[in-house]
């Protein structure tokens, strides 16, 4: 059962993978580059079948058509870093992933989670599906919150620097802090990440005619959203958040999960 859930006693085992070299005293895994992992990290949940993927998409669309109607309600639940902070709206890193801009926003992100989470999660189990999506949406969120957060700083400092005074810029809110983030995109591409290091030889076909295997697909999805958040134009795209959610699911995947995804992407 437990080797259906993970793919393989490497992919997901209580034995500590070859790259731990000790167990210490305290209950954490040593890890040969001096690395040390606490132990309760690699505790496996209990594996399930359910439909995490579906009940998730369903959410999205509730929401987003309770948006529709009432707008305060994508206000309230999606990202701003002022409400955030300022507002004690302290939520909004775990709800902005729940709501959608418009109705092509909800589609495309819902298509990716119901392609690829619905397989992810046969693969790892439910409970652990909904931990991962969760988990590296949030991270995503609030690594967003903090780089938007961080530019603000940068934006009052640079202003401070110019010449401005302190009454002046008691009156100024940096447009990086009223940045609204919203959308699934985070923990979706954090879930195509892990399809394709389960499965890197799976194609996908781009626009349903041009087959990618899936480990192209995320190195090409990866040097668009670098680029893109590069050359930094306007777009209404949040690569920052793209990249994140690719970053998490790599750390969640190596720390937790046991599995590296460059050497499985490489073919190694």
């Amino acid at each position: 059962r437990r080797a259906r859930a993970y793919g393989s006693d490497r992919d997901r085992s209580d034995v500590p993978p070859a790259e731990c070299t000790t167990l210490t005293a305290t209950g954490k895994r040593r890890y040969a580059p001096g690395v040390t992992i606490p132990a309760w990290i690699r505790r496996p949940l209990p594996y399930r079948e359910g439909n995490a993927a579906l009940v998730l998409i369903a959410i999205n669309v509730v929401l987003f058509l309770s948006s529709t109607f009432a707008p305060l309600v994508s206000r309230l639940l999606s990202m701003t870093p002022v409400l955030t902070v300022q507002r004690g709206l302290v939520f909004q890193p775990f709800t902005y992933m729940f709501m959608h801009f418009n109705f092509r926003h909800l589609f495309v992100n819902m298509l990716g989670l119901f392609f690829f989470g619905t397989q992810v999660e046969r693969r790892i189990g439910t409970n652990e599906f909904l931990a991962f999506y969760l988990a590296t949406g949030f991270l995503a969120g609030v690594f967003s919150l903090a780089v938007f957060w961080v530019s603000g700083v940068i934006e009052l400092q640079t202003l401070e620097a110019a010449g401005y005074s302190s009454l002046q810029l008691a009156n100024v809110v940096p447009p990086a802090w009223t940045t609204t983030l919203l959308g699934a995109s985070g923990a979706v591409f954090a879930v195509l990440l892990a399809f394709a290091t389960y499965d890197p030889d799976a194609r996908i076909f781009i626009f349903g005619i041009l087959p990618v295997r899936a480990a192209m697909l995320v190195v090409l999805y990866t040097v668009i959203e670098l680029v893109s958040q590069i050359r930094g134009r306007p777009t209404g795209v949040a690569h920052l958040t793209h990249l994140a959610g690719f970053g998490f699911a790599y750390l969640y995947l190596q720390l937790r999960l046991g599995i590296d995804p460059v050497r499985r992407l490489l073919g190694r």
